[in-house]
Order: C-alpha cells, then structure tokens, then sequence
C-alpha cells in the first residue's frame, strides 16, 4: 500500500495486549499484583478473545484542503476548530482516514455475560476488548508514519469525534466519507447510531494527519506516544504507569554520584538516543540567552492521554539556567500545558482530580539549585508513558527534557530566541 491513492483492508490485524495496558484499563495502578480471580479472569478473557474475536482494520488516504477558516476532507467540511488548528499547527498536506474495530463477538458475548449474572466476566471481557481497539490504532499509527515516510512525511497524532473540541455529533458525517469513498467493504460490521456512538462499541474512527517529516513542527512526534514496537523509526519500549499520588522526589544524594558545578561536560553519556537529541535540538528544543548571562531554555514534549483512546498533549518545560560560568545552575523550572492544548484534560489523573494533578506537574522541579550536569547522574525510573499521571512518568520526562537542553547547551554555535 502506497500513500498516493492508499486503500487498505485487513481482516486479521496482528495485535499485542500487555499486561500492563490491560491492568491500567481495568483501574489497577502500576505495579499493583492482582488477585488470583482477577488473574485467571484475564486469561480467561485472552483466550476467550483469541478463539472467537475478529479485530479488523479499514485505511485509506484523502486530499486535505484547509484554509484559515474551513477544513475539507475530500471535498467534506468539518466544524471542528480544533481538528483545523492540529493539522494547520502541523502544517498537514493530507490525511488519512481509519475505521478499526475489535468486532461485534465481544459485545455479543460480554451481553450475554451480563445477563447471566456475570458482572466480573463481562466487565474483563469488554474491557480486553478496549485494549485490542487502543493496541490496533497504535499500530496503524506506526504503520501510516512507515509508508508515508516513501514521500518525506510522518503521521501527527490521530483525532476522533467526541475528543476535546470535535463535537461527537460530526461521527456520522466522518463514517459517510469513509464509506462513500470505499472501494471494498469493512471486513467486518460497523454503524453510527443517532446518538453518534458505533456499534460495535469497541470500534474507533479517526483521521491521521500527514505532516513533512523535515518541518519543525511545535507539536509532532507521534512515535514517542506510539505502541507499534516493530516500527523501524521507534523510541523505547511503550509503557504506561497507573495513578501513584505525590510529585517527583528531589533525587537523593547517590543518585546524583559525580555531579558537579563546572561547565558541561562534552561528550555526554546520555540516557536518551543522541540522534533523538540532535533532532529535538532542532525541533523541541529553544534557548534564548539574556543579557546578564543567564539563559532561558524550552523543551516542548509530546504525548498522549493515558485513557480515551490516547489524545495528544502537549507541556512546555521551561527552565531559568544560570551563567556557564556559575554551572548552568538551575534557577527556576515550570512545566505547563503548551499553549491551546487541551489532551490534558483527558488524562485518567485529571479526570480524577484536575486540581491535584496539575498543582502536582506544576510543583514538580526535580534539580531545582542544581548544576545542569547533575541530569547526567540522576538516576531515575524508566517510565515513558505518553501521560503525566504519575511522579515517575512526570520525572522521566523532566529527565528528557533537561537531557535535551544540555545537549543542545553543548552543541549549540548560536542559540535561537525562544518563540512565544
């Protein structure tokens, strides 16, 4: 399948389940052990899911034609301000629309759990059934960003009816494009009711930008948030962590062994890919020295939502260094949501608590008073959810962040002004 007049039909996409996705949907925080019912319920649904469940996968590229004030798939408006701002934000130059479903067996059959009196087995059943739906678009991210990377461009982070700023109202209109344009049928059943829910429930529609892999983009890099783990362009591993309450802990003395106030060090071991760093140096990356010597640095990260189906989000960390000559102390250190994004707020710890989970992004400043260098000594957990919602995930990412900053520090001949 090519990107230039694309359409695709899978009736048997490969897909993978981890333990750790499926306990997060269930409730279960990270690290928590379930108990033994709950574990042979879950294998109980794994299998029942392997011998009956039939996900598929339905793909085809459209034209995109936006202009400041309207935006048309194929000829079809869409009300959406927010659809139209993530593809102009991405200076998108097509699209791609995706219909995927886990199928109707799982319904069916949870439907029938639930009137047996079997509460437990339809709630693990129908939630296995969310975690094939979230695990097939993560891997039909990963695969639009592999073919369309034939033509120097990459997939931006997929958007639905019913996510923040695109009225659920307009999945009907969205479903008549993708099946007025087929050339073959879903491989499998799929309707819009009135109401703007599919039937199957687990089912997702959605629209994949397509964006210049060469733009400096202020908010694209899908692969960081992506689960797709055969993808030739990937990060680490994709995990997520469930809900843990309390900020990010100063790391403690022996977890900073070696660090000192002197000028940077060169040559740097980072924990981070150093071609990911000298791309987010140019990209993500935005230093602006002032006239007594300090200098301002930006990072801006990219994710996803920990429920919903994975939202992009996006945080700007920003942080006050003092002169080389002092050390690259850090001075001050904030995060906060970029500018107009809005995937925060449909975060499982925001849906919780909103106030509690962004007075926790925003008191987290792991290396507050402390050198820059000291991030090349800090130990800390590996935990690279696209989410904020827990202190080891916020720290991983102010671990990448700071790692990003020194190296561009580093390597930098002329820092650019941070944009506003």
């Amino acid at each position: 399948m090519s990107t230039a007049s694309t359409e695709s039909c899978d009736p048997a996409p490969a897909f993978e389940v981890s333990a750790a996705e499926y306990n997060r949907l269930l409730g279960y925080p990270a690290g928590h052990v379930p108990t033994d019912r709950a574990q042979e319920l879950s294998a109980w649904a794994r299998a029942w899911y392997a011998r009956h469940g039939r996900p598929w996968i339905y793909l085809r590229r459209v034209d995109l034609q936006a202009t400041e004030d309207s935006l048309q798939l194929d000829g079809v408006s869409f009300s959406s301000q927010r659809l139209h701002d993530h593809f102009k934000q991405h200076q998108a130059q097509g699209a791609m629309l995706l219909a995927v479903s886990a199928g109707p067996e799982c319904e069916e059959q949870a439907g029938k759990l639930w009137n047996e009196g079997k509460p437990d087995d339809y709630f693990f059943l129908e939630t296995y059934g969310s975690a094939v739906v979230e695990n097939l678009v993560a891997r039909t991210s990963g695969r639009v960003c592999d073919l369309a990377a034939q033509q120097g461009l990459m997939a931006i982070p997929h958007y639905s009816p019913g996510y923040t700023g695109w009225d659920v109202a307009e999945q009907n209109k969205l479903f008549g494009l993708i099946t007025q344009g087929m050339g073959q049928a879903f491989p499998g059943p799929l309707e819009v009711l009135a109401s703007g829910m599919l039937r199957p429930k687990k089912s997702l529609l959605a629209v994949f930008g397509l964006a210049p892999i060469s733009t400096r983009l202020a908010n694209s890099t899908p692969c960081e948030a992506c689960a797709f783990s055969p993808c030739h362009y990937r990060r680490a591993a994709y995990r997520h962590s469930g809900l843990v309450p309390g900020g990010v802990a100063p790391p403690a003395a022996e977890n900073l062994a070696g660090a000192t106030g002197g000028p940077l060090t060169r040559d740097a071991k980072y924990s981070v890919n150093v071609r990911a760093l000298r791309k987010w140096a140019v990209e993500r990356v935005r230093l602006n020295p002032r006239d007594d010597g300090r200098v301002e640095a930006v990072f801006r990260f990219d994710g996803t939502t920990c429920s919903n189906l994975g939202q992009a989000l996006a945080f700007d960390y920003r942080v006050i260094l003092s002169t080389p000559e002092q050390g690259y102390l850090i001075l001050d250190a904030s995060c906060l949501p970029a500018a107009g994004d809005e995937g925060y707020q449909a975060t499982c710890a925001y849906l919780s608590n909103p106030e509690r989970h962004l007075r926790e992004i925003a008191g987290d400043k792991p290396l507050l008073g402390r050198p820059l260098d000291a991030v090349l000594h800090w130990t800390r957990a590996a935990a690279p959810a696209g989410c904020h919602c827990t202190a080891d995930s916020r720290a991983h990412k102010w671990g990448l962040a700071l790692e990003a900053i020194h190296f561009s520090l580093v390597h930098a001949s002329q820092p650019q002004p941070v944009s506003s």
